[in-house]
C-alpha cells in the first residue's frame, strides 16, 4: 500500500506541475499577443496626423487600450479593459468605473502578483509609471504604497485630482486567494 500512496503522491505531484506549466505558457501567450495589439494601437495614432481625441476613447469591455511601462522592471504590458478573470489572463485590466489618463480623476489598473505584477515589491517612491494610449502617453511617478484588505473596496474611489492606484495581490509570495491587497499610488508629472 505504500508503493501505491506513493506512485498517487508522485502522479498528483506531476499533474500540478503540468497544470502550473500550461499556465504559465497560457497566460505568456496571451500578454503577448495583446501587447502587440497594444503597441499597434499606439503606433497607429502616431502615424496619423489627425489630433487624439480623447472624447472618443470609449473602449468596450475586454478591449486592449494602451501599454502599461515599468521601467525599472523593463516591463511594458498591455492593459484591458475591464477586471474580470478573462481580462487579467491577458495583461494589466482598466477599472471601467474609474477615469482614464488626463480626465483628473483616479485611474484604477489591476493585475495579478504571480503573472504581470509578479515584481511589484522591488518598486519604491519615485519609480515611474508610462500609460500610453491612442490619444496619448502620460507619466506618473511612485508617492506611496500600502497593504489593504483583499475586500476593501475604499481604495475604489473619487479623489479629486488625477492618481495612478496600481493593486494587485498581497503577499506576494502567498499561495492561494490571498488575504490582503498592495496598493500602488502614483501622480502624473510634468
Amino acid at each position: 500500500m505504500s508503493k501505491f500512496s506513493s506512485y498517487l503522491m508522485m502522479a498528483a505531484g506531476f499533474q500540478l506541475f503540468a497544470i502550473s506549466v500550461f499556465q504559465e505558457y497560457f497566460y505568456q501567450q496571451g500578454t503577448e499577443l495583446n501587447l502587440v495589439k497594444a503597441e499597434q494601437l499606439v503606433i497607429q495614432q502616431e502615424e496619423e496626423p489627425k489630433e487624439p481625441k480623447k472624447a472618443d476613447f470609449a473602449p468596450e469591455p475586454n478591449e486592449t487600450i494602451g501599454i502599461l511601462k515599468i521601467p525599472k522592471l523593463d516591463y511594458e504590458l498591455p492593459i484591458i479593459e475591464g477586471t474580470d478573470e478573462e481580462m487579467l489572463a491577458k495583461g494589466v485590466g482598466h477599472f471601467k468605473s474609474t477615469a482614464f489618463p488626463g480626465e483628473g480623476e483616479q485611474i484604477l489598473l489591476s493585475g495579478h502578483r504571480d503573472t504581470v505584477f509578479r515584481r511589484f515589491n522591488e518598486l519604491k517612491n519615485n519609480d515611474i509609471f508610462i500609460v500610453e494610449l491612442p490619444y496619448g502617453t502620460f507619466k506618473y511617478k511612485m508617492a506611496d504604497a500600502k497593504i489593504v484588505d483583499a475586500d476593501d473596496r475604499t481604495v475604489i474611489r473619487k479623489m479629486g485630482e488625477e492618481v495612478l492606484v496600481l493593486s494587485t495581490c498581497y503577499p506576494f509570495t502567498f499561495i492561494g486567494d490571498a488575504p490582503d491587497r498592495y496598493v500602488i499610488y502614483a501622480y502624473p508629472m510634468p
